[in-house]
């Protein structure tokens, strides 16, 4: 199967992942081979991959470069498992709401016990009006167009102890950013 990439769209796309292929690029039309892991769906760019003895490596093919790819082989069950394994799905549902509530419960008394102003929003904590804090409340999810109020309230999360206390919170907690 041989295709004028960029305009092939998505079904073609999709009928070539998990198979070798030769991918033909650029004006000295290089030639790649690989398995195909995925195909970017915004810029067409292919991720190959070729297992040696040890793991398995990964090349970026660019989709503006891409001219033309060929499918040379089916994968065989163990391949199919092999590359399946190189990029799970995502974990659907995470953690239960009894877990999300002390997590948030956590949070929310660490900040107050760091003297950050926070209040809970539904399921989401926030901070001086400016910064949002989303489940499962970690670091990372944590957005804010303010950078210094992000940066410190992220920093805060990353040394947060396993257990907070259920100690008192300290009086004048809306002064702590």
């Amino acid at each position: 199967m041989q295709c004028g990439w960029l305009h092939s769209g998505p079904q073609l796309w999709l009928r070539c992942v998990h198979r070798q292929v030769r991918v033909t690029a650029g004006k000295q039309r290089e030639e790649h081979s690989g398995w195909l892991l995925t195909v970017d769906p915004v810029s067409h760019s292919v991720a190959l991959v070729s297992f040696g003895e040890v793991g398995a490596s990964v090349r970026v093919v660019l989709g503006h470069a891409v001219e033309h790819v060929e499918v040379l082989q089916e994968p065989d069950p163990d391949t199919e498992e092999r590359l399946r394994s190189l990029l799970p799905p995502p974990e659907t549902g995470g953690p239960d709401p009894d877990e999300r509530f002390r997590r948030r419960s956590r949070v929310r008394r660490w900040l107050q016990q760091n003297r950050v102003p926070v209040e809970e929003d539904g399921n989401e904590l926030r901070v001086a009006r400016v910064l949002t804090i989303r489940s499962p409340y970690r670091p990372d999810d944590c957005s804010s167009a303010n950078q210094i109020i992000l940066d410190r309230v992220q920093r805060l999360l990353r040394v947060q102890p396993d257990q907070v206390p259920d100690g008192p919170v300290p009086p004048g907690t809306s002064d702590g950013l």
